[in-house]
C-alpha cells in the first residue's frame, strides 16, 4: 500500500462514523445507494444521526433500527414503491424529526455547501407550505433592480457522505457508468470526509471524462463492495432486485418477520448478507 492508496475495509470505515454525526448518502431511491456501508454501520452502536438523503432503503434501514434523531430529504422511496415502508412507519410513531425540502432546494442546499457558502438563492419553496413547516428557512431579497424574493436554502453541509459507484482507483476517484450521476458529487464536495464504494476497483479509466464524477480529494476512503448496492440498482452493472425488494416490504409489515428478516439477512458480515443473498435468489429461481 502507498501513501495514495486509500483503501479500507467495511470494519474500518464503520469504526471512524460517531454518534451524533450528519451523514449524507449519495444515489436517489432505490438507485446506486451504498447499502453495503448502511450495512456496515448497522453492526455498530452508532445513533443519534443526521442524515441527509434523497431517501430509500438506506434511510429505511436505519430508521429501523432506530439511528436516525433527524432526516433532510425530499423524499424517502422505493421507487417501485412510493412510500418506503420503515419511514412511513418512523413518521407515524413520531421516532425521527423530519425535515422536508423539495428536490431544487435539496439541489441547491448541497450546492451552497459544496461552495462554502451560507445559503444559495432559488424560487422553488416560495408560494408553497414548505417554509410555514420549516421554520429554518428564510427569504432574501435581490439586491437588484428587480427586488424579488426568493428562498434561501441554508448550506447542508456534511460530516460524512457515502456513496457508490461502478468503478474506482485507490486514490478515490470515482467513475459513474449510469445514466443519471445523482447529487452524488455534490454529496462528496459538501463533506468533510466521503466514503467511497464501488463495484470494481481499476488502474485506468475508460469511458467519457464527465463519467469521472468524484474526485481524489474530496475522498477519505476506498472500499471494494461488489454488489454493494443491492438491493437498490447500480446501472449498468445490475438492476434493482425486485424479488428481493418485496420479500423487504412483506417483511416490514410485522415485526415478528422483520426480526426473521434481520436474523437471515443483516446478523452477519457483508459476505455473510451476500451468501443469503444468493440464497435467496436460487430459492426464488426455482419457484
Amino acid at each position: 500500500m502507498t501513501a495514495l492508496d486509500k483503501s479500507l475495509s467495511l470494519a474500518g470505515f464503520a469504526a471512524r462514523i460517531e454518534s451524533g454525526m450528519t451523514v449524507g448518502i449519495g444515489g436517489w431511491g432505490a438507485r446506486r445507494k451504498p447499502m453495503a456501508l448502511v450495512r456496515a454501520l448497522l453492526r455498530t452502536d452508532v445513533a443519534d444521526l443526521t442524515v441527509v438523503s434523497c431517501g430509500g432503503p438506506d434511510v429505511g434501514l436505519l430508521a429501523a433500527a432506530g439511528r436516525i434523531s433527524k432526516l433532510v430529504a425530499p423524499f424517502v422511496t422505493l421507487d417501485s414503491v412510493p412510500l418506503e415502508p420503515h419511514f412511513r412507519a418512523a413518521r407515524e410513531a413520531g421516532a425521527l424529526e423530519f425535515e422536508e425540502w423539495d428536490e431544487s432546494m435539496f439541489l441547491w442546499g448541497l450546492t451552497a455547501a459544496a461552495h462554502r457558502l451560507p445559503f444559495m438563492p432559488v424560487r422553488a419553496g416560495i408560494g408553497s407550505d414548505i417554509p410555514r413547516h420549516n421554520p429554518r428557512l428564510r427569504t432574501v431579497t435581490s439586491p437588484y433592480q428587480d427586488g424579488e424574493e426568493l428562498l434561501a436554502a441554508p448550506a447542508l453541509t456534511l460530516d460524512v457522505t457515502l456513496v457508490h459507484l461502478n468503478r474506482a482507483d485507490v486514490r478515490g476517484n470515482g467513475q459513474s457508468l449510469g445514466p443519471d450521476p445523482f447529487f452524488d458529487d455534490l454529496f462528496t464536495e459538501a463533506a468533510e470526509h466521503t466514503y467511497l464504494s464501488c463495484e470494481r476497483v481499476v488502474d485506468h479509466f475508460t469511458g467519457p471524462p464527465q463519467s469521472l464524477l468524484v474526485q481524489r480529494q474530496n475522498v477519505t476512503g476506498v472500499l471494494h463492495t461488489p454488489r454493494g448496492a443491492h438491493f437498490t440498482a447500480c446501472a449498468p452493472d445490475y438492476g434493482r432486485d425486485e424479488a428481493f425488494q418485496r420479500a423487504y416490504l412483506r417483511a416490514a409489515q410485522d415485526p415478528d418477520a422483520w426480526r426473521r428478516f434481520e436474523e437471515h439477512f443483516l446478523a452477519g458480515d457483508e459476505h455473510a448478507y451476500q451468501r443469503a443473498v444468493d440464497g435467496f435468489a436460487q430459492r426464488e429461481a426455482t419457484v
